[in-house]
């Protein structure tokens, strides 16, 4: 009975001791995580932290997994590799001329030397911005608006060079300096507008100018050729038609002298021409040719008259006479390229004039003979029968005998001249 009270006190005076190892083992491990927290660090890409040891520069992390002594160490830094690109406010900047004008710009940078960024500078960033504003005076005060308006690549690069050996030292490199706006005062902006479409008025008249002048040229270049190709075929037209009425004419030409025509057919033809050439209501003065009394007398002739005796030129010999059809007859391209069927259409007319002479001559009581002698009276005897006629006498042609064709419809035209009878044989 007496000894189990000390064996209950022996076991509560152990408890609070065991309470105590366990506290003292969480405290120690919580220590433990937080110290393990504090030496790991893990640097991520495109980054470089400054370490500092005791308030001192020790060294640089950078990407990857790194273990700092705890306490002792410290992070003074984390620089950002990467190109930076920073847009600064509009800055007021006066122009050589005294115009105050609003110009913003933008800088692209990088840190190529993190120590020198952190330790040369306090704030690097507020040094480019400062440094951009004066350098950014110098250059524009040096120009006016209008070179400061169209020199914007010469500002950056001047802007770009200042800036870029500036910083330097500083561990940054400057890579592009850009003007994102220049904003001049509304009055000048007014002006500007004015002179911009001015200059737009005139290239745009310039250029409308130009194109009429184009399309002249060009229209008359077009005309020109045109013309020069309807002349050119007018005067093949026309060549062409000359040669084929020059084949026509020599084919029935050679055609008819081929086949040896009569003249009294020569001479019905020459008096059907006559009213196609006096026909028509304009005026006309005609002259009748001294053939027309030769014609005249092949017609008499064929109603039994009494014809004067017309010399006819020598005939030529045979072959002068066959070279000359052979000549003639070169035209193989002529529409009479038969010369036997203009020789039966010559036949064939001579047919029909001798058939109207031997109407008329039975009207008249003067039946024709066609096969009767120049002079000749119809019915009367050759010189083989037992009467002879008289011998025809040669007499003198008259001249050409002009007259004036009807003015208008209306009047009677004139009659033409009549021929002098011929002399009595």
């Amino acid at each position: 009975m007496t000894d189990l009270p000390v064996t209950t006190l022996a076991a509560a005076s152990d408890s609070p001791q065991l309470t105590f190892g366990l506290v003292l083992a969480i405290i120690i491990a919580i220590v433990v995580l937080i110290v393990i927290g504090k030496s790991v660090r893990i640097v991520p890409q495109a980054q470089t932290w400054l370490v500092e040891r005791l308030g001192r520069y020790s060294h640089s992390f950078e990407a990857g997994l790194h273990l700092l002594i705890p306490f002792v160490d410290r992070v003074r830094a984390q620089v950002d590799l990467r190109e930076q690109v920073v847009s600064f406010p509009p800055q007021p900047v006066i122009t050589s001329d005294n115009l105050v004008v609003s110009i913003d710009t933008v800088i692209y940078f990088q840190v190529t030397d993190p120590k020198s960024a952190v330790y040369e500078i306090a704030n690097y960033i507020v040094g480019i911005e400062q440094l951009t504003v004066t350098t950014l005076r110098n250059v524009i005060g040096s120009m006016d608006l209008e070179q400061t308006l169209t020199s914007r690549d010469q500002i950056n690069g001047q802007l770009r060079g200042v800036l870029d050996e500036a910083t330097g030292r500083w561990g940054i490199r400057v890579n592009r300096v850009e003007l994102k706006a220049i904003d001049p005062p509304a009055s000048v902006q007014g002006s500007m507008e004015q002179q911009m479409r001015a200059e737009r008025d005139r290239r745009a008249a310039i250029l409308t100018a130009e194109g009429v002048k184009q399309s002249q040229i060009l229209t008359a270049e077009g005309e020109k050729q045109a013309s020069i190709l309807r002349a050119e075929g007018s005067a093949q037209s026309r060549i062409l038609e000359a040669e084929g009425e020059a084949r026509a004419i020599l084919q029935v030409f050679d055609a008819i002298h081929a086949g040896d025509a009569d003249p009294k057919l020569l001479a019905y033809q020459y008096l059907q021409m006559l009213p196609e050439i006096a026909n028509g209501s304009s005026s006309k003065l005609w002259l009748v040719p001294t053939e027309f009394t030769a014609a005249l007398g092949a017609i008499s002739a064929g109603l039994g008259g009494t014809v004067p005796t017309v010399p006819m030129p020598p005939a030529d010999d045979a072959e002068a006479a066959a070279a000359r059809r052979r000549e003639r007859l070169s035209f193989e391209s002529s529409g009479l390229r038969n010369p036997a069927e203009a020789l039966a259409e010559a036949r064939r007319q001579a047919e029909a004039a001798t058939v109207d002479a031997t109407a008329a001559g039975q009207r008249s009581g003067r039946p024709f003979d066609p096969d009767a002698t120049r002079g000749q009276q119809p019915g009367v005897p050759t010189q083989q029968g037992s009467h002879a006629a008289p011998a025809a006498q040669p007499y003198q042609q008259p001249p050409a005998q002009p007259y004036q064709a009807p003015v208008q419809d209306g009047e009677q035209p004139p009659a033409p001249p009549t021929p002098p009878a011929p002399p009595a044989i």
